[in-house]
């Protein structure tokens, strides 16, 4: 976000979350580095170790050792954010990388593996649920779309519990994002259907929690262009007792072209949504697919 907390009193700041999310969410800035008392500027830090046993030590002084004061804060803030909707990452930082961190041996050298910074590491076991994704992997449109629709889709869940759980609410939500799980893991999309159906059977809490983890993984697995097109072509399926034969052509046109990489998904998604405001379907109204972010942040036009 701009705040000068890096080692060397830099900052990273990063144009695209400060000037177009921004205007769609609020921010809570965290450094951990800074927050466990490393000051700034400072001595950096970095991973040495082995699997399971890497420590976060200064770079110059390896007597410095912030890994467990780095893990309780993590703990501490996972327990602090309950109410956000994700959590953007500083890619390759030895506190808040979330993966290919690198590590070294004690003597200094780098080792071929790599390593999750530590407060990211901690902070993800004990909110495994939260949307989080690198700030510097936002500059991948699949990715960054990707990560914003399990956002909404986070929030939109906190939502429904502040509302009132029930079996019936559950079935709903899932009625509202059939095609958006179809189209990031069509197998996760039926096995939660599956779970909804056997409801009864166990506690509304526990089927609860197991459905909601479900959805989220399901949701982190990317849409491809091959179920992208799948989910498309289900939902023209709507529209063909409504269509001419040369309406549908060019529907289906639009869609291979979108399939074989000529156009960008917005532009079927764009006559899908002007053909059902001329030919209205309740069920499809209510799908997630087809706005699962705000029109204006235009992610749907990259991919």
């Amino acid at each position: 976000m701009g705040a000068p907390v890096r080692y060397n009193g830099g900052h990273k700041q990063s144009a695209y979350c400060r000037d177009s999310l921004s205007k769609h969410f609020d921010f809570v800035n965290v450094c951990p580095e800074v927050a466990v008392g490393l000051g700034t500027p400072r001595q950096p830090i970095r991973l040495v170790g082995a699997a399971g046993r890497v420590r976060a030590v200064g770079a110059v002084d390896p007597g410095l050792d912030a890994t467990d004061a780095l893990a309780a804060y993590a703990k501490h803030m996972a327990r602090q954010l309950g109410d956000i909707c994700g959590y953007i990452f500083m890619q390759k930082s030895p506190s808040c990388g979330v993966e290919r961190v690198k590590l070294y041996r004690e003597n200094g050298t780098p080792q071929f593996d790599t390593a999750s910074g530590v407060y990211a590491k901690v902070f993800c076991e004990h909110r495994p649920d939260v949307p989080v994704e690198e700030a510097g992997r936002l500059c991948d449109p699949v990715l960054r779309e990707n990560f914003i629709v399990r956002v909404y889709a986070y929030a939109a869940w906190q939502q429904l519990l502040a509302q009132g759980l029930s079996r019936q609410a559950m079935t709903r939500f899932h009625a509202r994002y059939k095609y958006q799980l179809m189209a990031n893991d069509p197998l996760q999309y039926k096995a939660l259907g599956r779970l909804l159906g056997t409801a009864g059977q166990a506690s509304l809490e526990a089927v609860a929690q197991r459905y909601f983890g479900g959805l989220m993984q399901a949701l982190k697995r990317c849409a491809t262009r091959g179920s992208h097109t799948n989910v498309l072509m289900h939902i023209c399926g709507y529209l063909r007792r409504s269509l001419s034969a040369a309406d549908k052509a060019e529907l289906s046109g639009l869609i291979l072209q979108y399939r074989d990489g000529i156009v960008p998904l917005i532009v079927p998604l764009t006559l899908i949504k002007h053909l059902f405001r001329l030919y209205p379907d309740p069920y499809i109204a209510q799908q997630v697919y087809l706005q699962p972010h705000p029109e204006n942040l235009s992610l749907r036009n990259a991919i």
